[in-house]
C-alpha cells in the first residue's frame, strides 16, 4: 500500500480529501505514564504543588487534540465535535493510564487528534511532577479504535 503523504516524485504533501464523503468518524487512543511510588502518592493524594495534576492534564489533552493540525505538518484541520480524555490512576504501574476519544463529521479521520490528546495529557503529568520525579516514563501510546470513512473500522487486538 503506497504512503498517501508522498506524491509521485516522493515529495511530502497534504492529502487531497475533497472527493471524500463527509462521514461520522471516531478514534480512541491510549497510553500511560509510569512513575515512582512517591510521585503516584503525591498525585493520588492531591499534594502536587502545581495543583490538580489529573484535572489539568485532562484539559491539556483536550487542548492538544484541538491543536493537532498546528503540530503535525500534514494533518488536516477538522471540525472536532467531541474530545474526552480520561486519566485513571493505576497502582500496578504505578502511574496513570490515559485514554482519549475524539469525534468529528468530516472527510478524514481523527486518529492523530486522539494520539495528540494522549501525548499532551501525559506530557502535562510529567511537567507538573518533574520536580520530584525526572525518571517518569511515557509509553504505550497507540490507536485502540478508528471508525468511519472508506477504510472502515479498526480495533487494536
Amino acid at each position: 500500500m503506497p504512503l498517501t503523504h508522498f506524491d509521485a516524485q516522493g515529495q511530502a504533501h497534504m492529502v487531497d480529501v475533497s472527493d471524500k464523503a463527509v462521514t461520522d468518524r471516531v478514534a480512541v487512543a491510549a497510553g500511560h505514564i509510569k512513575m515512582a511510588q512517591e510521585t503516584f502518592d503525591l498525585i493520588s493524594e492531591g499534594r502536587a504543588n502545581k495543583g490538580d495534576v489529573l484535572g489539568i492534564a485532562r484539559l491539556a489533552g483536550i487542548m492538544g487534540a484541538k491543536k493537532t493540525p498546528d503540530l503535525i505538518p500534514l494533518c488536516h484541520p477538522l471540525p472536532v465535535t467531541k474530545v474526552a480524555v480520561e486519566l485513571t490512576l493505576d497502582t500496578e504501574l504505578p502511574g496513570v493510564q490515559i485514554e482519549a476519544t475524539v469525534k468529528t463529521s468530516g472527510q478524514t479521520g481523527v486518529e492523530m487528534e486522539a494520539l495528540t490528546a494522549v501525548s499532551t495529557a501525559a506530557l502535562t503529568v510529567y511537567d507538573m511532577t518533574k520536580a520530584v520525579d525526572k525518571a517518569m516514563e511515557i509509553g504505550g501510546i497507540r490507536v485502540l479504535l478508528k471508525d468511519g470513512g472508506k477504510s472502515g473500522r479498526y480495533e487494536a487486538t
